[in-house]
């Protein structure tokens, strides 16, 4: 199954939705850690998720999903732009033991928080905070909407270490648009009787039809999605001076050079004595070689 996301609606109500598959992407982000099973399953469940917030919000910018806690798993995250790149990450409490495979959220990340990230290219940056206190990221962005957007929404979402899949049903407010005034309370009820099983193998239109095949459904071509990081030399740079002139004239006298990683593809990055003084002088400034 393609990596890709699909918008559709119903018509003549309120209600819109997006459904998302990912295999490629997510074997990408998977490829590159060895994390444990319940772990690998919480990020495709991030993952598809973020991808979902990104067509919701429809933002020219980057969208970020993170869950920050204090349990073995102190942070997921998961980032998305409307190019179709997405990557995700997690860090684990190298002290704590591994959790079992069927972990829930909760029971991973501990007390926690959701922060939802949007990043313009241009204007404000936006961030909205949701405690984690469901089981479920789904059921904990619900919340956040209800809270934060006063939106009526509802997210179904899968993932099993291999595949990734997600659907979002969304109220949009009342206009005059709308002849069918229980349409909501409708299809919520027809998707609640969607396995994971149906979301992960299912092809998106077929799923659809399964599901809404009384309504007057509205499919949209598909969107293409793939792995894709965003992290640059410029980027790595403005980290970099983030740490203080003293402490990177510090790892020059220790180690010759300044070499970094990005977390999520692995690119190295090198930064010579010369580099560091010039951004120490002029952040961004320098230009050495990528590895």
């Amino acid at each position: 199954m393609t990596d890709q996301i699909q918008r559709f609606l119903f018509d003549a109500t309120n209600v819109r939705g997006e459904i998302v598959n990912l295999q490629q992407a997510y074997a990408e982000v998977l490829d590159k850690h060895a994390y444990p099973q319940a772990v690998s399953r919480q990020l495709g469940e991030l993952l598809s998720a973020v991808a979902l917030l990104t067509e919701t919000v429809k933002l020219d910018g980057t969208v970020s999903l993170e869950v920050r806690g204090q349990g073995p798993v102190r942070l997921l995250m998961a980032e998305s732009n409307p190019g179709g790149d997405l990557r995700a990450i997690a860090r684990l409490d190298d002290e704590a033991a591994l959790p079992e495979e069927n972990a829930s959220l909760t029971s991973l990340v501990g007390e926690a928080q959701i922060v939802i990230t949007l990043d313009p290219r241009e204007g404000q940056r936006y961030q909205g905070i949701v405690a984690v206190e469901a089981d479920s990221l789904g059921a904990c962005l619900e919340d956040y909407f209800a809270r934060s957007e006063q939106l009526a929404t509802r997210l179904w979402l899968a993932a099993d270490g291999r595949r990734a899949a997600g659907m979002l049903l969304q109220q949009l407010p009342d206009d005059e648009a709308n002849s069918d005034p229980d349409a909501w309370e409708r299809t919520v009820h027809l998707a609640t009787t969607l396995r994971d099983t149906e979301l992960l193998d299912l092809e998106q239109r077929e799923l659809l039809h399964r599901l809404f095949h009384e309504e007057q459904t509205r499919v949209f071509d598909p969107k293409a999605l793939r792995f894709g990081c965003t992290c640059t030399r410029e980027r790595i740079a403005n980290a970099l001076h983030g740490l203080g002139a003293e402490e990177l004239r510090n790892i020059v006298r220790e180690q010759g050079e300044v070499e970094t990683q990005c977390h999520f593809c692995h690119s190295h990055y090198r930064f010579s004595a010369a580099d560091i003084e010039s951004l120490i002088e002029s952040p961004g400034a320098g230009a050495a070689t990528l590895h």
